[in-house]
């Protein structure tokens, strides 16, 4: 028929009367199909570079400065991070009482000396005890003042051999874990395991510090000391420097005299500066109270940037969200808004930690976004 009509369906928004050009729905349909393919596509190929054996992830230094790494705040302001750490010291020199008081703290939230704790579950395998001695000594140092997310077991598996899954169960069941203490390492370790090479000591704590990395969580491994003196104090950690060259670092527990009652704690870690705690037992309950500490906590100077951030969200509002550029008119301040972005990613840790706001950034079609929230409750971060 010459005067035959195609017909089409018009492309009707929801809620609108009128008909819209059936052109630009097609034209909006096919870009975003193409954009879906090619995203499919480029999804595709990093698979298959990843299933390549001479494949090596690498990252450039401007996608480190363009991704927020979220850090974890420490279980102990200045003291004790998330992570894997070795904590020595010889036989019967009192550290399983300073690990009963890490543990009770840690589950009680109440602050360590004139540290700040932040609260959590914690499981204690205190594998050279029974549970006689454990309630002896834990009521000799805190009365009947009991904590429910302190969870102990006088017995457990070894490496390889039903720790991993006993570990991993307890987690499970334990959303709200924040530490585990095995004292000591020397019980856990694989059968077969006496073999203390340098490679067998990395190893092991490489296992250990993939499951809490895992979790985001504080694992403590108790282990001795060997006799030998050395001029770096922690050289005398008994095994291989294996141990602390996979660990992220260590507490060492000394005594000047063995029958004396106090004590020197050094704190080596990748995540803190080296400290030294002088320590006194407590004669009543045996607990550890700290005397005076050699080292002065260093602290970041201000940054100006967090300041203002800090300033907006307590102006009112809990939240705050736009464009880096939006972000530079409402701080008043001038920097180009890729810097600026950069800036807020490397600083997102800082900025959680001392001023409780929470940081995100994202990427839209045409442009990025940063938002603010101000957290009231750390707890369980």
């Amino acid at each position: 028929m010459a005067n035959k009509i195609e017909m089409t369906a018009p492309c009707v928004s929801v809620g609108a009367d009128t008909e819209q050009s059936f052109q630009k729905c097609t034209d909006n349909s096919i870009t975003e199909n193409a954009e879906n393919i090619n995203s499919f596509e480029k999804m595709q190929r990093e698979l298959r570079k990843m299933l390549d054996p001479s494949y090596l992830k690498t990252m450039s230094m401007t996608e480190l400065y363009d991704t927020v790494f979220q850090s974890r705040p420490p279980l102990i302001d200045g003291l004790l991070y998330p992570g894997t750490y070795l904590f020595v010291g010889a036989p019967k020199l009192g550290k399983s009482f300073m690990m009963a008081q890490l543990a009770y703290h840690i589950s009680t939230g109440m602050p360590l000396w004139n540290y700040t704790v932040r609260k959590g579950t914690v499981l204690y395998l205190a594998l050279e005890d029974d549970y006689r001695r454990l309630q002896e000594r834990l009521y000799r140092m805190f009365g009947t003042d009991g904590a429910e997310n302190l969870f102990f077991s006088v017995s457990a598996g070894q490496l390889g051999n039903g720790l991993d899954e006993q570990l991993t169960r307890f987690m499970q069941e334990h959303s709200d874990t924040k530490l585990i203490i095995i004292d000591t390492l020397q019980k856990v370790r694989e059968v077969g395991g006496d073999n203390y090479s340098y490679a067998n000591d990395y190893e092991i704590i490489t296992r250990l510090k993939k499951f809490a990395d895992s979790y985001g969580i504080t694992l403590l491994l108790v282990h001795h000391t060997r006799k030998q003196k050395a001029d770096d104090t922690f050289d005398m950690i008994s095994g291989t420097n294996g141990l602390l060259g996979a660990a992220d670092g260590a507490f060492l527990l000394q005594k000047e005299k063995r029958t004396g009652n106090t004590a020197t704690l050094e704190v080596s870690g990748r995540d803190q500066q080296d400290q030294r705690l002088h320590l006194k037992r407590n004669e009543n309950t045996l607990a550890w109270d700290l005397e005076r500490t050699e080292t002065e906590l260093w602290k970041e100077p201000p940054e100006p940037l967090l300041e203002k951030i800090a300033a907006l969200l307590s102006s009112g509002s809990n939240e705050w969200a736009g464009t880096p550029t939006e972000l530079c008119t409402v701080l008043n301040i001038d920097i180009q808004p890729n810097a600026l972005t950069r800036k807020l990613n490397v600083n997102a840790g800082r900025l959680l930690k001392e001023y409780n706001i929470f940081y995100e950034s994202s990427r839209s079609r045409n442009e990025r976004n940063v938002k603010f929230s101000l957290i009231k409750e750390r707890d369980d971060m």
